[in-house]
């Protein structure tokens, strides 16, 4: 399994019906995209964080099909504009040392296909983890 985890800090100024909307996109993410074994979206407990989303695929075929399943792209361009600080990362039971650079692979190609995206990245103050464009990025 493949445990893919978000945590979100929201802008100051991010209207609560769109934060509210933005998770409720998450959420649908869970029920709708096949490749998702099990998901949890809710409050992030006991950090510098607003929110948090984790969902759970079986395999890399499964992470490259929930990465780009296009449900997944319209949360990027919905929620990413309300997020101030994003942390992003993998956690694996997969014993193959290859695991983690297929992830970050995925990834790399997932950017380098849509810059649209990555300048939505750019846009936060601060994202780190597995996922990072070009490394972990703070402009705090």
């Amino acid at each position: 399994m493949i445990h893919h985890q978000i945590r979100l800090a929201m802008r100051p100024d991010a209207p609560q019906d769109k934060v509210d909307e933005a998770l409720e996109m998450l959420r649908r993410m869970g029920r709708e995209i096949d490749a998702v074994a099990y998901w949890a979206v809710g409050r992030d407990v006991g950090g510098d964080f607003d929110y948090g989303a984790m969902f759970a695929v079986e395999d890399i075929e499964a992470y490259r099909a929930y990465m780009y399943a296009p449900l997944h792209r319209q949360v990027d361009e919905i929620g990413l504009p309300l997020v101030r600080n994003m942390v992003s990362h993998d956690l694996t039971d997969d014993e193959d040392p290859a695991t983690g650079d297929l992830i970050r692979q995925i990834h790399a190609e997932r950017f380098a296909a849509d810059p649209a995206l990555v300048a939505l990245i750019e846009g936060l103050g601060s994202y780190a983890g597995s996922s990072a464009p070009g490394g972990d990025r703070d402009r705090s």
